[in-house]
């Protein structure tokens, strides 16, 4: 009988990990092709949870005030922890620069491939926010963010990168991109955001039970609230609606990272003085945002274009289409692809005028929206639960993680 991989994996997300590419992809389905993983990261919280999959090595806490400086020497001493359960038939490092470094470095030491998990473009991250601080005066605190940026990208594109035997990216168009780098396209994995088929199994999800929808044209919008993902778009759209549909109701079922950013959005809603028109939940567990999500006649998914998000995967649109939910999103390259192939939604630019024009015709339709919610579940069975998309990835680390039986 073979024996199980094993894989020690540093991320960037706190422990125990929380998101379904983590949680659910390497948690649960891995171990059904004999994948199993040793995660090594810091805390995020109180909230303490054994890991099904093999070990999870805690070392140091997010909340602290060095988490930046630390993050590094935390992980090696994870590592180690990691590497007295035995030798590792990989390193994968998800997200850490500093940390891919030492993945690359430690994977030598032991003769073992290094693989890179790449979500998100953390480097133009870095540079979107130095020129944020920019524009607001150039003092020490720029300059520190510009020290943080160039050495990250010197690092994560000249170092580490070149030395992974494999890298996973977060889509076609991130894979794309990086080919676009120099790096070899064939070398790169696209792992979409996908969903857990029996979370989201509309016929298991209880519609919430609340007096505010009754009566109400309801439209959705599932996910975070933050100023970077232009949040107050949503807002734009609803002004735009209520003009011809007086019972019209945003429904933005989510929270945001901070306060301000929260009171930002209560500001502009009263502001623009529709708040009749729109229900801010605020942070809801997922069985209530499900039934508040089941209640709505069309779900948004606008996601910003440009270098961050065009390489993203949106979750949003996925959960939508698996609920049933007959949706809009807006052009970036992944939402495009799953517009295209499953056609059960509309796509339309992030643009208040046609993004209105695309839910309205939702609302004025119900043929076509029935024959869009018709399509969702049975394009995301196929291509966007994790079920599916472990099998791709179990595959990946056979080729690349060959040994003698």
């Amino acid at each position: 009988m073979r024996k199980p991989l094993s894989i020690a994996f540093i991320v960037r997300d706190p422990l125990p990990p929380l998101r379904a590419d983590v949680l659910t992809l390497f948690g649960a389905e891995m171990p059904r092709y004999g994948v199993n993983t040793e995660l090594v990261g810091q805390s995020g919280g109180e909230a303490d949870a054994p890991w099904p999959a093999g070990g999870m090595h805690t070392v140091g806490s997010l909340k602290s005030r060095f988490a930046a400086i630390l993050s590094p020497l935390w992980d090696l001493r994870g590592l180690l922890r990691a590497r007295r359960r035995g030798r590792p038939d990989c390193i994968q490092v998800r997200d850490k620069i500093a940390s891919g470094l030492l993945g690359r470095l430690a994977a030598a030491v032991l003769r073992v491939p290094f693989v890179y998990w790449m979500s998100f473009p953390i480097v133009e991250g870095f540079e979107v926010r130095r020129d944020e601080i920019g524009s607001c005066g150039k003092g020490l605190k720029w300059f520190a963010h510009v020290l943080r940026a160039a050495a990250s990208r010197f690092v994560i594109y000249q170092l580490v990168l070149p030395g992974a035997r494999h890298i996973f990216v977060q889509s076609e168009a991130m894979a794309d991109w990086l080919a676009g780098k120099g790096f070899d396209r064939t070398r790169m994995t696209a792992v979409p955001m996908g969903v857990d088929a029996t979370l989201f199994d509309r016929s298991k999800v209880e519609p919430v039970h609340d007096p505010r929808l009754d009566g109400r044209r309801v439209i959705l919008y599932l996910g975070r609230i933050a100023q970077a993902r232009r949040s107050d778009f949503l807002l734009d759209v609803a002004e735009i609606l209520k003009r011809d549909v007086p019972d019209l109701l945003l429904v933005i079922a989510g929270d945001a990272a901070s306060n301000d950013e929260m009171d930002w959005m209560r500001a502009e809603i009263a502001r623009r003085g529709i708040g009749q028109h729109v229900l801010l939940t605020g942070w809801l567990p997922q069985k209530t945002a499900l039934g508040y999500a089941v209640r709505a006649e069309v779900g948004l998914s606008p996601i910003p274009r440009g270098t961050l998000f065009d390489v993203s995967s949106p979750t949003k649109l996925v959960e939508y289409l698996a609920l049933g939910i007959p949706s809009v999103a807006n052009d970036i390259p992944d939402q495009q692809l799953v517009i295209d192939e499953s056609r059960a939604g509309l796509c339309a630019p992030m643009e208040a005028g046609p993004f209105a024009a695309a839910v309205k015709r939702l609302l004025d339709d119900p043929a076509l929206s029935a024959e869009l919610a018709q399509g969702g579940p049975a394009y995301v069975r196929s291509h966007r639960t994790y079920a599916i998309l472990g099998r791709i990835v179990a595959e990946t680390y056979t080729k690349i993680l060959s040994r003698p039986s």
